[in-house]
């Protein structure tokens, strides 16, 4: 996935894509969705969410530009997973979500 949805399209920042490969996306999506969660695109979390494509999730966290000493406020955890990779590349990552069974089963997630 990294390889080809991602470095490929010009992603090309190790911490960014070595996050990317570090955290398995298949935990962050339903069981019923697993087989799916390494497509480049949005898949459905329920209560009308999705997890964002690998690509946007690469996209956006290589445009923090993030140092190792950073703290992050995310808004919106949903289901954690951009939340896991922003903390591969900062000191500190707060994540809120208004959806709280999203909310628990990051969290639930996360500490896995």
């Amino acid at each position: 996935m990294v390889k080809f949805q991602v470095a490929m399209r010009g992603v090309i920042n190790e911490r960014v894509l070595t996050a990317m490969r570090k955290v398995p996306r298949e935990e962050f999506v339903p069981e019923k969705m697993r087989a799916r969660s390494y497509t480049d695109r949005p898949l459905p979390i329920g209560y009308d969410q999705t997890i964002s494509q690998p690509f946007i999730v690469a996209f956006m966290t290589d445009k923090l530009a993030l140092k190792p000493t950073d703290r992050v406020l995310e808004i919106g955890t949903g289901s954690g997973y951009q939340a896991a990779i922003l903390a591969e590349l900062a000191a500190e990552v707060y994540s809120i979500e208004i959806i709280e069974p999203l909310g628990k089963g990051a969290e639930e997630t996360l500490k896995r």
